[in-house]
């Protein structure tokens, strides 16, 4: 509810990802790690619990924009991010994608960002159907802080 009433009252404005990129405190705005070139932050929308957003840290619309040490960056991270996701929350498959411009659902449009999606046999249920309502069975403060305590070693390591 919070997001729909946020959604139907509010235009964002600024990005997102460029205030976690930019933050004094990075643990307020969920920021799961950064390097020079690649950030993740927790969705603090999800769909389901570990949604995480991975993004370049420059501020660029377009696949095609991205510089090849940005790509490269991108898809390291995507890796370590599912093994770290595998690690702490053991789910049993993921849904990786990219929304690009708005009518394929892009929330934000001008800053690129990977979703990942972990994935439970028998995550869904009848409450989106019924109550247009989704259950996040845990807080994202609590699962950002599993994630953060899991993920000691794994961004430091070659892929």
């Amino acid at each position: 509810m919070k997001y729909v009433e946020y959604a139907a009252f509010n235009k964002p404005e600024g990005c997102f990802i460029c205030d976690a990129v930019k933050s004094e405190d990075p643990d307020e705005k969920f920021v799961l790690h950064r390097d020079e070139k690649t950030v993740i932050i927790m969705n603090i929308y999800p769909y389901n619990t570990g949604h995480i957003l991975i993004a370049p840290v420059r501020h660029v619309a377009n696949l095609e924009d991205l510089s090849l040490d940005e790509i490269k960056s991108m898809g390291v991270i995507l890796q370590k991010s599912i093994l770290l996701l595998k690690k702490v929350l053991k789910p049993d498959g993921f849904n990786v994608g990219l929304n690009l411009g708005r009518v394929a659902g892009a929330g934000l449009e001008d800053h690129l960002h990977f979703h990942v999606v972990p994935r439970w046999n028998g995550d869904t249920n009848f409450m989106p159907i019924i109550a247009n309502t989704k259950v996040i069975p845990e807080a994202i403060r609590e699962t950002f802080l599993k994630l953060k305590k899991g993920e000691e070693g794994i961004f430091n390591v070659e892929p």
